[in-house]
């Protein structure tokens, strides 16, 4: 990576945090300095990374150097695509609308709920014996 990265961003998702770096290229996404397919092998996540770039056709515009840390692969995968549409949207300001109707812009701030005590899970409780 010679050249110097043009924009960042970060995007979150659960407790998954994702850095951002994009520059002009030729649509190459490296996720921990690894290829995204190295990084994410199922197919399911490799589309959610790549649907703002899809909707908005710069697939092959730019590069993408991403770190991401924290949470399981589901939540990176959507910190990454909050990560890369934010990247887009300070790049290009013309695709925010397109990138807001898709509801890609807004952080999805759903998280595991927490265990309380006297119950078997968050809302779980343990079950009842009456005899």
């Amino acid at each position: 990576m010679t050249s110097q990265w043009e924009f960042h961003a970060v995007g979150r998702r659960k407790t998954s945090v994702a850095r951002v770096w994009m520059k002009t290229g030729s649509g190459q996404i490296l996720i921990n300095d690894r290829p995204m397919e190295q990084y994410f092998t199922r197919k399911a996540l490799q589309l959610i990374i790549k649907q703002p770039l899809e909707l908005t056709q710069t697939k092959e515009r730019f590069d993408f150097k991403v770190n991401v840390q924290g949470g399981g692969i589901s939540g990176q995968a959507g910190a990454i695509r909050h990560g890369i549409t934010r990247a887009l949207v300070k790049a290009l300001p013309d695709l925010r609308l397109v990138l807001k109707k898709a509801g890609f812009i807004t952080r999805d701030d759903r998280a595991v709920e927490r265990k309380k005590y006297g119950q078997r899970k968050a809302r779980a409780r343990f079950q009842y014996s009456k005899r």
